[in-house]
């Protein structure tokens, strides 16, 4: 039996990535214009100016579209959302932080209503390994539970709304505050 060449069309991979690229910038639009209202596939399509079929073509369910646009996101936040070393831990917050000012609409967005913590939920167990493994060994859970909290968007909100920070500000509070606290830890501990 004869087997066919599949023929891959450069013009046509183009055009899908286009249509990708159109959806994901529809949900940061969406999200920074209507982050209450109620999330769905076809107001996403509708905003990238596609049929919902081609839509659904592309993402098979707004839990995969979702998921898909945090990576998408983040790699233009230029994030190190899943830390591997201690230093990068500390160093996280700096550039991070100061990109969410960028995209204040679509990180404000994310902490907030459903269909930003629904976009965050599938991470939570990686970040929970990540940030455990970028910890010290046998690190007190506390400690682990305030570098959580230190190098998250909701530490970014805090600091800019109560504090008045800037983002490049708040990432330097909270990567001050993370090696302050890790090196404690190291003191009275010897590790």
């Amino acid at each position: 039996m004869k087997s066919t060449r599949q023929y891959v069309s450069p013009t046509r991979c183009a055009q899908t990535q286009q249509t990708r690229e159109r959806l994901l910038s529809s949900v940061a639009e969406w999200l920074q214009q209507e982050p209450i209202a109620p999330f769905t596939l076809e107001a996403i399509a509708k905003g990238a100016g596609v049929d919902r079929r081609t839509a659904y073509r592309h993402f098979p369910s707004k839990e995969a579209l979702l998921q898909e646009f945090w990576q998408w996101i983040n790699d233009r936040l230029g994030s190190n959302v899943f830390p591997k070393t201690t230093h990068e831990l500390i160093e996280a917050p700096l550039k991070t932080f100061a990109s969410f000012d960028d995209y204040e609409g679509v990180i404000r967005a994310s902490i907030h209503p459903p269909a930003g913590r629904g976009m965050r939920a599938n991470t939570i167990p990686e970040r929970r390994r990540a940030l455990r493994d970028a910890l010290p060994i046998d690190a007190d859970p506390r400690l682990e539970a305030i570098a959580h909290l230190l190098y998250s968007a909701a530490a970014w909100e805090t600091m800019r709304d109560y504090a008045g920070l800037s983002g490049r500000e708040a990432g330097e509070a909270a990567s001050w505050a993370l090696d302050v606290l890790i090196h404690h830890f190291h003191e009275n501990t010897g590790d």
